[in-house]
């Protein structure tokens, strides 16, 4: 009987060779250095084209200009932008907070029937 036969019957896993975790290893630190190379190459690239990607056309021509209305206008849609991506996140947070409160009190509720039942 084998030693690998024999761990199997008893239950337990063989033990994995060197050879084989050292392979893992490699293979691992091999993607996490490409996606660190890929995660760089895009943000670089991103730096690159940042003034095709500052912002909408109306807000860049509005903060190039020296006239107020226009920069003020930018400032609006600006804010605008800001509130409109807020609300998903207020949203699911404020039914999240009521969800979690009310688990929370029937949880309470239920302490407190079980302690007045005994």
């Amino acid at each position: 009987m084998t030693y690998n036969t024999a761990v199997a019957r008893a239950g337990r896993r063989p033990a994995i060779p060197k050879r084989i975790a050292v392979l893992r290893i490699t293979r691992t630190t091999w993607r996490r250095w490409a996606c660190e190379t890929v995660c760089v190459a895009a943000a670089l690239a991103l730096t690159l084209v940042a003034s095709e990607a500052f912002a909408c056309p109306t807000c860049k021509e509005g903060i190039a200009e020296a006239d107020p209305n226009a920069q003020r206008m930018a400032a609006g849609y600006y804010y605008s932008i800001l509130f409109m991506m807020s609300m998903p996140f207020v949203i699911l947070t404020t039914f999240g907070s009521f969800a979690y409160r009310a688990v929370r009190r029937a949880k309470h509720e239920q302490e407190l029937a079980d302690e007045t039942a005994s």
